[in-house]
């Protein structure tokens, strides 16, 4: 584990998402530099795709929760 040092601005954005979201602030800013690097790696899915990806990837069930 390692120390990131990132604007008090993008702190503060952190700190409210992760109100709305029900995460702390580490868990918010550990998700959206997640997504981030997925979509670096995968340039052509949608932001959807890419939790339906890592869903899948985690063999969590979308039986009944998505139209195929």
């Amino acid at each position: 584990m390692g120390i990131v040092k990132i604007s008090d601005d993008l702190h503060e954005e952190i700190r409210k998402s992760s109100q709305v979201m029900s995460r702390s602030i580490n868990a918010q800013a550990e998700f959206w530099i997640k997504m981030g690097m997925l979509a670096e790696l995968n340039p052509t899915l949608s932001f959807n795709e890419l939790i339906r990806q890592q869903l899948l990837k985690e063999n969590v069930s979308l039986a009944g929760l998505v139209n195929e």
